[in-house]
């Protein structure tokens, strides 16, 4: 089937596609997700076909309001509540325990918690509210590529394997929600994103535990992006460590002449010399710029398959530096420059 390009006006085409239980691409502030019925199974089931995405890995459960959330999840907690009125809708995603038999096997990976998003894009709470239930939500692409920030890199990814997508112009952020685990004891973040540590534990009073972004081969993941290889183009990405030098980089490649890629602050890239073999795309001047830009730049580069090698600057993780570094780290499999 060819895959429909629709607008926001044509939301009860797209809500009428989600009731018949097909999917549907969707826009966030963060990325493109892939909306199904998040309480019909074969729908669901379709989301992991369309994305070749293990089944072990579970789905986020998109909504337009609070009261979505409490007809499956378990009662809030004060810092629930608060986190909230303080984040929702935002960017970010909670993960709750849930009533018995609530949801599918299929949307929360054989556990019994699920999590739960309400994004900051009008048109999809539009969409959630005409459809008149949840959606699920992973980001809208073959799994293991980096994630789609226009309506265009979904349909690079998923034409002929869903049924339209809903286009509202590039996303705003750049990387997924954070992720933060509400059903133990001490709130875990299992993602960083635009949400970070210090800005949760600021509404909450006490400390959010920030080291629990990976899983084992043999455990169930809480949440996407946890275990398997993601965010990675067709190309090789190689970080450059703060501490790095860039002008060794810029040395490297002159003695390899196949075409590089390199992603890098504008003051990186005025100050080097750059070989003729070498195409720079700018991640422009700090963490948030660079989020923003990293998953489409990386894209851009897979359209280019004679790249073999991208360098892409690294940087501090702090704020939203956390997330940028996550994502870079997991599309370069852990690979430094200095490793070459």
């Amino acid at each position: 089937m060819e895959t429909l390009i629709l607008k926001k006006q044509q939301l009860d085409q797209a809500a009428d596609f989600i009731r018949q239980g097909e999917l549907v691409a969707f826009p966030t502030e963060t990325v493109y997700g892939l909306g199904a019925n998040a309480t019909n199974e074969v729908a669901v089931k379709k989301v992991y076909a369309a994305k070749g995405r293990p089944s072990d890995n579970p789905l986020i459960v998109t909504v337009s309001d609070v009261a979505m959330v409490a007809q499956y999840a378990q009662p809030f907690s004060a810092d629930a509540k608060a986190l909230m009125a303080k984040f929702w809708p935002g960017s970010l995603t909670m993960i709750f325990k849930l009533k018995p038999n609530a949801l599918s096997k299929s949307v929360t990976g054989g556990l019994d918690t699920a999590a739960f998003r309400f994004p900051k894009n009008q048109t999809t709470l539009d969409l959630i509210s005409k459809a008149g239930v949840p959606i699920v939500g992973p980001s809208a692409n073959t799994s293991g590529k980096p994630s789609p920030t226009t309506a265009q890199h979904v349909y690079h990814d998923l034409n002929g394997k869903i049924a339209a997508i809903v286009d509202d112009g590039p996303t705003t952020v750049g990387v997924e929600s954070t992720i933060l685990d509400m059903s133990v004891a001490t709130p875990s973040i299992l993602r960083p994103g635009a949400v970070t540590k210090e800005a949760i534990e600021a509404v909450i009073h006490r400390p959010v535990i920030d080291e629990l972004h990976h899983v084992g081969a043999k455990q169930t993941p809480k949440a996407p992006g946890m275990k398997y290889k993601h965010y990675a183009p067709n190309a090789q990405v190689y970080i450059v460590d703060p501490d790095d030098d860039w002008h060794a980089v810029a040395n490297w490649i002159k003695q390899h002449p196949q075409p590089v890629g390199v992603m890098a602050f504008d003051d990186v890239i005025k100050t080097i010399n750059w070989p003729d073999n070498v195409n720079v795309i700018s991640l422009g001047k700090d963490a948030k710029t660079a989020a923003h830009d990293l998953f489409a730049e990386l894209r851009d580069f897979d359209n280019h398959p004679v790249y073999k090698i991208i360098f892409t600057q690294g940087i501090d993780p702090k704020g939203i530096g956390e997330a940028y570094m996550n994502r870079l780290n997991k599309s370069a499999g852990q690979m430094h420059f200095k490793q070459l």
